[in-house]
């Protein structure tokens, strides 16, 4: 994995615009894996609802046309080459950020890896690769983010987990185990702060490339049929972090499950 540092120039920034939300409310909202799935699905709805979004992943290529595209719509976006398991990379990528808007509002740990196997098989390099994107990336964005919001006694933390971060499903098992862990990170830092919003969102089978992570070829795609099948459209996702957003400073969602009502 590719652990240089990134790089916080954005890449392109949009003109200001006429947004649905005034600018007295706009956001300076950060979003990383934003370069496909939920995370630019999650940039898309936000951008249109008037917030500021700053979009961080790997494909940087994939961020400057996401980015583009926003812009041309008159909408507000930058981004950044983001390694989520580079601790360094992310308090840049969160200082950047800080420097360019002197705030952060809302910090969105999207990024997200899904390789399946049987423990047998023992693939511990991809277990260890799970646990530095899914947990420690989670863990390195809320230590970028929570000393600002603390000294502005303002922010959102808002988690990605899973709803096998609820259940345990053979062949993920490190995967759920991380998930899990997400939750718990979640719950544990909502019950430390009254100033701060902590909310995790746990979706169901979301169409996404998330099954494109590697593992087991053959479980990978039993996933890929079940997602054809029962799987929703990662906009479902991004509108449920869109209504955690919006809600009143004294209201915290702390938990939101979505999953395609033929999910079982």
């Amino acid at each position: 994995m590719n652990t240089t540092s990134t790089q916080s120039t954005p890449s392109a920034q949009a003109t200001p615009s006429t947004p649905s939300t005034p600018s007295t409310h706009r956001k300076i909202v950060l979003v990383t894996g934003a370069s496909g799935g939920i995370g630019e699905a999650t940039a898309r709805h936000l951008a249109a609802e008037g917030h500021h979004v700053v979009l961080g992943a790997r494909r940087t290529d994939r961020l400057d046309a996401l980015v583009a595209e926003l812009t041309e719509a008159g909408q507000h976006a930058e981004s950044a080459q983001l390694d989520v398991t580079d601790r360094a990379g992310v308090e840049a990528f969160v200082s950047g950020a800080l420097e360019r808007h002197g705030r952060v509002d809302v910090l969105v740990n999207n990024a997200g890896i899904m390789p399946l196997g049987f423990m047998e098989e023992l693939r511990v390099d991809e277990w260890d690769r799970t646990i530095d994107v899914n947990l420690r990336g989670v863990l390195y964005g809320i230590a970028a983010v929570l000393p600002t919001m603390g000294e502005r006694r303002s922010g959102h933390i808002i988690n990605v987990a899973s709803t096998g971060g609820l259940r345990v499903d053979p062949t993920g098992v490190v995967y759920c185990a991380t998930k899990f862990a997400v939750r718990a990170v979640s719950d544990g830092l909502r019950q430390e702060t009254s100033d701060i919003r902590v909310t995790v969102v746990s979706p169901g089978l979301t169409k996404t490339e998330l099954t494109h992570s590697g593992g087991n070829d053959e479980q990978q795609g039993a996933v890929r049929s079940a997602l054809d099948a029962v799987g929703i459209d990662a906009s479902a996702i991004a509108r449920a972090i869109g209504y955690a957003i919006a809600q009143p400073d004294d209201v915290n969602v702390n938990e939101v499950i979505v999953q395609g009502t033929a999910q079982r």
